[in-house]
């Protein structure tokens, strides 16, 4: 409890006891104007509340000097304890100090060795990234000249497609390398003059039947043009109409210029360098290449000719194997001689194996004779040169003679 606490507490119980006592003399004067005159009890009360209240201040006096002294005590327990807890928390946040920027300077180090290590990393990755952003800026810039190449080859061909002699003479260098690349040099001729004076771009030379075949070339790109790019259906009808006129002109043209019976085949072809409008004419224009079927001239686009190409080919390395039939019957001829000598010759060799195998059959069989008598000759038992006696002229003779009757080893049985 605080000290200064103290004498407010006195001074409220002394405030309250003297309350207390005027309280009870109060009642006790009334009563004792009631009751007969007698001892006071009331006095003997208040010198005992006189006694109370002296010993309650003189405990209150002990007590506040008690509650000084520990209050005293406590202050001083408490500097103490402070001042130690103070010099512990010094001490602490010294050391810890010290280790914190140990470690700060430790992981600083760290981290910029790392950066370091990173920046050097990070050169080197952005020096690879920019050695490949240069050679790509590089293909990047040879493509942008391509394409810029490429538009230029664009709008010179959109030229050539704008004007109709320069888009004929497209077609006609179109149907230039198609036959140049399918046929033999022999097979075709350009521009060749027919005898009604009219010149096809290209004549191909097969034999009767069913004889040369005019090809011609025709591009009706701006009616074609008209027709995808209309934009209502009065347009497309109208443009549906010009395609259709201009094809079935095309279709007249070639049929009266370029059929003539006994000069060229009984049909055509009319070539498109395009293989849209090819396409369009079969999807949309089916009367038109029945028209042409009719008249015989057959619509062509650059992947059919082909085709078509490859199909004389095959029928021109027919004709040449026809025409040179007799040339194979004369070889064929030739060829049968020659197996009819090596058949002949097979059989005299037949007959010297036949007279080599007899031979081989006589040795083996004077072999083995001298083989038999040789091993005969091996089993006779010679007696010792030195116990022999010379013999006699008779003797020798007789062994003459029985020499001379022995067989030859070497002739036959």
């Amino acid at each position: 409890m605080d000290a200064s606490f103290l004498p407010y507490l006195v001074s409220a119980v002394v405030t309250a006891v003297v309350v207390t006592a005027l309280l009870m003399l109060r009642l006790q004067k009334g009563k004792r104007e009631e009751e007969p005159v007698g001892p006071n009890p009331v006095e003997q009360q208040l010198a005992q509340l006189a006694d109370m209240q002296n010993q309650l201040a003189g405990r209150l006096a002990t007590l506040q000097e008690g509650q000084t002294t520990s209050q005293q005590t406590l202050n001083q327990a408490l500097n103490e304890r402070l001042d130690a807890v103070s010099q512990r928390l010094n001490q602490s946040l010294t050391e810890n100090t010290q280790k914190t920027n140990q470690t700060l300077n430790e992981r600083l180090e760290k981290v910029s060795k790392n950066l370091t290590e990173t920046s050097l990393k990070n050169r080197e990755q952005l020096g690879e990234q920019l050695g490949m952003l240069n050679t790509r800026l590089a293909v990047i810039g040879e493509a942008q000249k391509k394409l810029d190449s490429l538009t230029t080859e664009v709008v010179g061909l959109q030229e050539v497609l704008g004007n109709k002699q320069a888009r004929g003479a497209f077609g006609e260098i179109q149907l230039n390398d198609l036959v140049t690349s399918a046929l033999p040099p022999s097979a075709y001729s350009f521009q060749t003059p027919l005898s009604n004076k009219s010149r096809p771009d290209c004549l191909i030379k097969l034999p009767n039947p069913p004889g040369s075949i005019a090809v011609d070339s025709k591009f009706p790109l701006d009616s074609y043009r008209r027709l995808v790019d209309a934009s209502d259906e009065t347009a497309k009808l109208a443009a549906t109409r010009q395609l259709r006129a201009d094809v079935q002109k095309h279709i007249k043209d070639i049929s009266e210029k370029y059929i003539i019976p006994g000069e060229t085949a009984e049909s055509a072809l009319m070539f498109l360098p395009s293989e849209a409008v090819y396409a369009e004419l079969h999807a949309r224009f089916a009367d038109v290449v029945d028209q042409g079927y009719k008249a015989r001239v057959w619509i062509v686009s650059p992947t059919t000719l082909m085709a078509t190409l490859n199909t004389v080919r095959a029928v021109l390395k027919d004709a040449q194997m026809r025409e040179q039939a007799h040339v194979i019957q004369a070889e064929v001829g030739k060829l049968l001689d020659d197996v009819v000598r090596l058949d002949a010759r097979v059989d005299k060799l037949k007959g010297h194996f036949a007279q080599a195998e007899k031979d081989i059959r006589d040795i083996e069989t004077s072999t083995a004779k001298i083989t038999r008598k040789g091993e005969r000759i091996k089993e006779v038992e010679l007696e010792d040169p030195a116990e022999l006696s010379p013999p006699s002229e008779s003797k020798l003779q007789s062994s003459s003679k029985v020499a001379g009757s022995q067989p030859d080893l070497l002739a036959g049985e």
